[in-house]
């Protein structure tokens, strides 16, 4: 499907002051700041050659081309979309790959010569598991049906019916030249196991075949082994005319949890039922599990459809891919005492069918040769593995191993995208802490030796009882201490990550949430967006004041 046209703009015209975002700016909160350049063009490119200022957008945001959208290409250099670009979101139960957005999307970013920093291509989280599952599903194989019990009324001797009567009446009586089953409606309708006593296969669909005869038109109910089944007359009732024996046949597993095999009538008002005779049998599971093998293959088949796909619509224009993302799995650890890679029993992860070894060798070559395939130039992709907690230095440790072995093992993999979990406490003793974890974490990731990039740069301020303080609550000295907190970040990455392995900072929500972490405040009547103290802080860090 072709996506529509998009309106063609060049950079120039986004390269504006926050007039264009601010209708009636507050000049208590913006004046300060209203002279200020957009944040990219502080940065100090000759000191600091590859380093760069990203921020995170919905691709809905981006698409509609509004106020999220011009903040975005005004102020810095690139733009991602987190999980929005994942199979998860682009691939049906079904295969099929729905990249319309995404289309879009990078249609519009070529246009004005916008950077697209690409969404994780492989995780466990964000996947298009109803593919995976429909992909690795047992299969379909012939199987003979299965003669099961029965039971002929007319070899029973006239008198009581020993089978189980749970309400109303039921006899062994003569009828039509031969003995059958009476199952009584008035006063009280008859309710039988008609066959009963078998073992049940939960996973087996039953076929219960009987004949019955009524001398008026009959309507009864019936359950197969506690499992109602629905007959095709009013109100799921089976039906049948008066005068002749009827072929009835109920087709039914059992209900979950019950191996006891039985089928139950339940008689109405209108006919005293007749049963002539009940033969019950079933058709096994039609199903086998997909072999090692196979679900390796299909698993194959899968990786390498998608990069494909994903490709094939990139065209080569997005250059730079967190190729996996949250591997690590920091309760498992290996024979060296480093944390494993993320395993499952329940979803399909791509490394239990790889391998852990293998895991980014894999799918970082048929990533690759998807964007040599669809016109990118290979020599300028690069691949990073993007993971959160990596202040746990024994877990950066880990993914540093892991990232060496699938190197040497052939993956191409650039560098870490650490994800930022980051907070401003008015404790001094807390801050002091968050603050040695924080430098801890850089001079760590600087000793890989890995281009480094930092994201979901959003930092929370708390009161000194460690409560957290939202945007609507935050006074303007708050405000300043966080947007300093924010500007000794940025510094601190740009002095102690060497400067040719500085990959850049990429900012999570651009205006306030419910937190305030915006480099924009929202103002509450108009929904204006407002430069912060935050938005200066930016500005003044990148520049290296």
């Amino acid at each position: 499907m072709m996506a529509a046209g998009v309106l063609a703009v060049s950079c120039a015209d986004y390269n504006v002051t926050d007039d264009y975002h601010v209708a009636a700016p507050d000049i208590a909160t913006v004046g300060p700041y209203s002279d200020l350049a957009p944040v990219k063009s502080y940065i100090d490119r000759a000191n600091y050659p590859n380093m760069s200022i990203g921020a995170t957008l919905k691709v809905a945001d981006f698409n509609k081309q509004e106020l999220p959208h011009a903040a975005a290409i005004t102020n810095f250099d690139n733009i991602a979309f987190g999980t929005n670009l994942m199979s998860g979101t682009i691939v049906n139960a079904k295969g099929v790959m729905n990249f319309l957005d995404m289309m879009d999307l990078l249609e519009h970013a070529e246009e004005i010569g916008a950077e697209v920093y690409g969404s994780p291509i492989f995780a466990n989280a964000n996947q298009a598991d109803e593919w995976l599952n429909t992909l690795t599903a047992p299969i379909e194989v012939p199987v003979d049906y299965v003669e099961g019990k029965s039971v002929n009324f007319n070899e029973m001797s006239v008198g009581a019916y020993n089978g189980t009567i749970e309400k109303g009446k039921a006899s062994i009586v003569s009828y039509d030249g031969q003995n059958v089953l009476q199952i009584s409606a008035a006063p009280i309708p008859g309710q039988v196991r008609i066959i009963e006593g078998f073992e049940v296969d939960p996973l087996a669909t039953y076929t219960t075949t009987f004949w019955a005869k009524a001398d008026r038109n009959a309507s009864f109910t019936v359950t197969f082994s506690g499992n109602p089944v629905k007959g095709s007359g009013p109100d799921g009732k089976f039906t049948f005319n008066a005068g002749k024996w009827t072929k009835i046949v109920v087709e039914s597993k059992s209900a979950e949890g019950v191996t006891e095999g039985y089928l139950r009538i339940e008689n109405s008002f209108s006919a005293v039922l007749y049963i002539q005779k009940v033969e019950v049998g079933y058709y096994p599971d039609n199903h086998r599990p997909q072999t090692e093998k196979e679900i390796a293959d299909t698993i194959n088949y899968a990786i390498n459809a998608w990069c494909d796909g994903l490709m094939k619509i990139n065209e080569g224009r997005i250059k730079t891919f967190d190729l996996i993302d949250e591997a690590i799995d920091s309760k498992a650890t290996l024979d060296n005492g480093l944390y494993d890679l993320k395993h499952s029993t329940s979803s399909i992860y791509w490394q239990d069918i790889v391998g852990s070894e293998n895991y980014a060798p894999v799918v970082s070559n048929a990533a690759k040769a998807a964007f040599g395939r669809h016109g990118g130039n290979a020599s300028e992709l690069k691949f990073f593995i993007s993971e959160s907690g990596l202040e746990d230095s024994k877990k950066l440790e880990s993914l540093n191993y892991w990232i060496n072995l699938w190197n040497s093992k052939g993956a191409e993999i650039a560098g870490i995208n650490a994800k930022l979990n980051l907070t401003y406490s008015e404790n001094p003793a807390t801050q002091e802490a968050n603050q040695a974890a924080l430098d801890n974490l850089l001079a760590n990731l600087a000793s890989t030796g890995k281009l480094i990039r930092l994201s979901n740069f959003d930092i929370k301020y708390q009161n000194a009882e460690g409560a957290n303080v939202t945007a609507k609550d935050i006074k303007e000295p708050q405000r300043q201490k966080l947007a300093e907190y924010y500007a000794y970040v940025i510094r601190s990455y740009m002095n102690k990550i060497p400067k040719d392995k500085q990959a850049g900072i990429c900012k999570g929500n651009l205006a306030d949430t419910g937190d305030p972490v915006g480099l924009w405040a929202v103002d509450a009547s108009s929904k204006d967006w407002v430069r912060t103290a935050t938005y200066k802080a930016f500005c003044d860090a990148l520049s290296g004041k």
